[in-house]
């Protein structure tokens, strides 16, 4: 009987002056239980010592001569990825040991586009999710409804089929901010089958000074604009799919809900 060869997993680690978290982030890679990664470190810029602290480590370096921002950082790991899957993980947060092992083994044993897996959020409590069991979605709205994704865009919680994105053509919208919220909707849209993924963990914690946190008065000027922008992106996605956003759309008052027992939990 012949053993089934592990799928190569390509792990995108965009790093813009970074170099206080990437070494923790690098770390928890190479603590992982699955081996079987393609760890790419796109350097977009930086002028601290991230780089060097990268070259230390048995990943791919691709380093941008100048700050592009987080989207085309992550283009350019698409465009480098070699694995069958691909997943987007921001240098600052990490995952627990058994996370790549246990959404490669949901996502290819039920041949799905898609694996969502658990989060929790530092920050904003009630956004933390650990799903208890695996189970598969293929109906639009159930894939919309269990990931709650016109509200939490954060693309780091999806494991991806790499042809799955070529064939949508799914890339990051260039020079953009909240440019998850965008792809993310469009993928879980598309995607054959969503399966949710226990006993996996990504932990985002809040860093000052990052991009959804700086105060300096352009960045939030613009933050804000880009938040309207992909607020208009998802309102215009939705009217031309037909699709009815669970939080945005429908199913206000039961997010509410959900989001206050959450809180009088904490």
């Amino acid at each position: 009987m012949t053993m089934k060869k592990e799928p190569v997993v390509t792990v995108v680690v965009p790093v813009f002056n970074g170099e206080q978290y990437i070494k923790s982030c690098l770390d928890n890679m190479m603590l992982q239980t699955y081996k079987k990664l393609d760890i790419i470190v796109v350097d977009d810029g930086s002028v601290d010592k991230s780089a060097d602290i990268v070259r230390e480590y048995p990943v791919r370096l691709i380093q941008h001569e100048k700050n592009r921002g987080l989207s085309a950082a992550r283009n350019t790991g698409i465009d480098a990825a070699k694995g069958e899957y691909i997943h987007f993980m921001d240098a600052d947060d990490s995952i627990n040991a058994d996370y790549y092992k246990e959404m490669v083994a949901a996502i290819t044993e039920t041949d799905a586009d898609m694996a969502c897996g658990g989060m929790i959020n530092e920050k904003k409590r009630y956004k933390t999710q650990l799903f208890k069991k695996r189970k598969v979605y293929t109906k639009t709205q159930d894939k919309l409804k269990v990931t709650y994704v016109g509200k939490w865009g954060y693309v780091w919680r999806y494991l991806f089929k790499f042809d799955f994105l070529k064939q949508n053509n799914l890339r990051f919208e260039e020079g953009r901010l909240i440019e998850d919220l965008t792809f993310s909707i469009p993928a879980v849209y598309y995607a054959n089958k969503l399966v949710t993924v226990p006993h996996t963990a990504y932990s985002y914690y809040h860093r000052e000074n990052s991009i959804m946190t700086c105060k300096d008065a352009k960045h939030r000027i613009k933050r804000r604009k880009d938040w309207e922008h992909a607020r208009d992106f998802r309102d215009e996605f939705s009217k031309e799919k037909g699709i009815k956003l669970p939080g945005v759309h429908t199913g206000k008052m039961a997010y509410i809900v959900r989001k206050l027992i959450k809180l009088m939990r904490l």
